[in-house]
């Protein structure tokens, strides 16, 4: 069975494959237009648009994916969310079923230069760009997100694994991040998130890429900052992130 999935998964991998490409062309002119037209709520409209047709994408490969949440979080106040790393489609997850929070994310500098949509989402989306070899960069950035966050009322969304996980196994918190966007945005609500499956996308590599797996995006029970010491609350929330992570 595994080994005609695998032959079937070629050519719906190519089907795919145009589909995200032309997904992501489509929408880097889109979201100009949404930035000139509307401003930041224009631009965060053809965000949102992106990210569905992105998770639509996955359905060439046979994929689905659905959301559970048993909380009412806050529209009105800044979250900082946690969560596991799979694959690239960790984003677009959060990213649709979260929008209603304005998900900022931080990634790496060098993607902010040469990818259609994702670049210039990154660029003027409100989003941080880190140099993770660098810490005089990252820490004052980092600390100017957090700021900014709280200022705005957005979400914060951290990947504190650092990497993605090729198999599912959870990976150390790093916790110098979470560290930094807690102490400057104190009066936010941190919700831990768990994400199931997205990594069985690359379990044969890049190509051919995996397919007929369920992605599942969990929240968790959020947790106030003031109610714990940092130490205590960058443990819990990631006994909560990987205590329903499927193995």
């Amino acid at each position: 069975m595994e080994l005609i999935k695998k032959i079937l998964s070629y050519p719906l991998s190519i089907l795919f494959y145009i589909f995200f490409g032309l997904t992501l062309v489509i929408f880097h002119p889109l979201q100009w237009i949404g930035i000139t037209l509307g401003g930041a709520k224009g631009h965060r409209l053809s965000i949102n648009l992106m990210n569905l047709g992105l998770l639509r994408c996955l359905h060439a490969l046979g994929a689905t994916f659905s959301y559970e949440n048993a909380y009412e979080l806050p529209k009105d106040r800044s979250l900082i969310i946690v969560s596991n790393h799979q694959s690239m489609f960790d984003i677009a997850l959060i990213s649709w079923f979260l929008r209603k929070h304005k998900p900022k994310f931080i990634s790496k500098i060098e993607l902010g230069k040469g990818i259609p949509s994702v670049s210039f989402n990154l660029r003027h989306g409100g989003h941080v760009l880190i140099d993770r070899k660098n810490p005089k960069q990252s820490i004052p950035a980092l600390s100017q997100f957090g700021r900014f966050i709280a200022d705005n009322k957005f979400s914060a969304v951290i990947f504190p694994e650092g990497t993605r996980s090729r198999n599912g196994e959870p990976k150390e918190f790093a916790a110098t991040g979470l560290k930094i966007l807690v102490k400057n945005a104190p009066e936010a609500l941190v919700v831990p998130v768990t994400i199931n499956d997205s990594w069985k996308l690359l379990k044969y590599g890049k190509f051919p890429l995996g397919i007929g797996m369920h992605m599942t995006l969990e929240v968790k029970k959020p947790i106030e900052i003031e109610a714990l010491e940092t130490q205590e609350l960058l443990a819990t929330v990631e006994k909560s992130v990987v205590s329903t992570i499927k193995t």
